[in-house]
């Protein structure tokens, strides 16, 4: 049973004048579990909206193609509406078709697959109250008990643990509707996807590139990594056959020219000869030319964005960066653990893990706190909610310009360019922006800023899977301390030399 046809569809963005996605088609099917890939604004949560309701992006996209969708689609936006961050659970739920005809049995079956009380669609409690892992879950149930055909999931893993990760794993595989959905972590990616929609901008992002193939994530890469590797190398070998060539085509030319302007007019014989020869030469020129035109091209793919911190960058190993001791660490909620005790020291990376809700972001503003207010460190705090220290109203230029000098304005657009932005986007307010390019904002200023201390709250969870290696390996060789609260897998067992759980 097809779930879904998307037939020749092309996305501009009429505010950049760019077009986003060309000539897309694809079909999914019952068993599908399709990944949509591609670096931050490539127009991966543009896709799955206007899939959902193609009013969600008219105000900034228009796009011709077909759309073929299910009547009953269950949407999982990427960041929890404020409108619904105030709304209790009970009017959640009360808001989903069907609701009301669910009997009681059934909706207590939908919430214990959830792991949830089977009484929770009955709170008073807002949604926003939630942990993030939390509000995940409750959504997650409120899309499932609206009996969807087809489930549009956007960055699902966000701020889940690593229990709770596993657990939506098992639902996508299990899923018994096709899934949709967009990650950044690499591991639920190799444990879930069975078809990979790679969504690509090349050419300093003038044209779109859009791949599907039926395909796990892994042998995806793999496959993409060997094609690329073949085809340079044969692109390469035909260039350097065809500069052979010409060097000896110049050579023969050349000579030809030479005699034809050294023989005598009283020699026509000679000059017949010769003419021949240059009509030889010239047919020689078009077959080369023509060869030219047929040789395999390089692989045209999306630039890889360039990070690293500056080697200059240290902390002394001796150096105490933190000795944190606390009876107790509550929030607004009461109490979330007891009888803390944190030491860390100069250039170690530490991760601090541990269920939704233990507290592992309010530990983290605590040692923030303390920190950002040292003379002694130069230390920078990247929240796990960016808007907590970034004046969105700002352009990218804008937030990280200090003293706003010739000198200075070059070094951040040159940063800016090595991290993919446009011309344009360097100049739209970062509202606009996407979660991605958010974060790498503060990859750059952490570095301009030549902080030796990185206190960051899931510092992976918006950039795509095929940069998260580039951003492990520039975290990995980073010279400073890093204290970190993450769920990704592969961040902690590359980046992290210790680990602290909490809860």
């Amino acid at each position: 049973m097809t779930a879904i046809q998307i037939r020749h569809l092309t996305v501009n963005h009429t505010k950049d004048l760019r077009c986003l996605i060309r000539d897309l088609s694809f079909t999914l099917r019952e068993q599908d579990r399709a990944a949509i890939i591609g670096e931050e604004g490539n127009g991966k949560s543009t896709l799955l909206k206007l899939i959902d309701d193609p009013s969600l992006v008219e105000n900034y996209c228009e796009y011709s193609g077909e759309i073929l969708r299910p009547s009953r689609i269950g949407y999982l936006e990427q960041e929890l509406p404020g409108h619904k961050a105030k709304m209790t659970l009970y009017e959640i739920f009360c808001a989903v078709p069907g609701f009301y005809d669910r009997t009681p049995a059934e909706l207590s079956r939908e919430a214990k697959k959830l792991g949830l009380p089977p009484d929770i669609y009955y709170s008073d409690r807002t949604l926003g109250t939630f942990s993030g892992g939390e509000n995940v879950k409750l959504r997650l149930l409120s899309l499932i008990v609206g009996q969807p055909e087809l489930l549009l999931l956007d960055e699902p893993s966000n701020d889940l643990d690593i229990p709770t990760l596993e657990w939506l794993e098992k639902f996508i595989r299990n899923s018994e509707v096709p899934v949709l959905y967009i990650s950044h972590d690499e591991t639920l990616l190799e444990n879930t996807a069975n078809v990979i929609i790679h969504m690509e901008q090349v050419r300093r992002k003038t044209i779109p590139v859009c791949t599907v193939s039926r395909c796990g994530y892994r042998e995806y890469v793999d496959r993409r990594e060997a094609s690329r590797a073949h085809q340079t190398q044969v692109a390469r070998k035909e260039r350097e056959e065809y500069e052979k060539q010409q060097e000896k085509f110049r050579r023969i030319q050349s000579r030809v020219e030479h005699e034809q302007n050294a023989v005598s007019r009283q020699d026509p014989h000679g000059g017949r000869l010769l003419k021949k020869k240059m009509a030889a030469v010239k047919s020689l020129e078009r077959r080369f030319e023509r060869e030219h035109n047929e040789m395999t091209q390089l692989p045209e793919t999306e630039d890889e964005i360039f990070v690293r911190f500056s080697p200059e960058i240290s902390s002394s190993r001796g150096k105490t960066i933190l000795d944190l001791h606390l009876d107790t660490l509550s929030n607004a909620g009461g109490e979330l653990a007891r009888d803390i005790h944190l030491h860390v020291g100069g250039g170690e990376k530490l991760c601090i893990v541990g269920r939704n809700g233990a507290g592992k972001t309010t530990l983290l503003r605590l040692v923030a706190e303390q920190l950002l207010a040292r003379r002694d460190i130069r230390a920078a705090y990247m929240p796990q909610n960016y808007a907590e220290s970034m004046d969105m109203s700002l352009t990218p230029v804008e937030f990280l310009s200090r003293s706003g000098d010739k000198e200075e304005l070059t070094a951040i657009r040159t940063y800016l360019g090595s991290m993919r932005y446009t011309a344009a986007e360097t100049e739209h307010p970062i509202s606009g922006l996407s979660g991605g390019q958010k974060a790498k904002l503060y990859f750059i200023k952490m570095n301009l800023d030549r902080c030796d201390v990185l206190l960051l709250d899931e510092p992976t969870r918006n950039f795509s899977p095929l940069s998260g290696p580039i951003i492990r390996q520039a975290l990995k060789a980073y010279g400073g301390t890093i204290i970190s609260v993450s769920h990704d897998r592969k961040f902690i067992s590359e980046v992290c030399d210790r680990v602290f759980s909490i809860g």
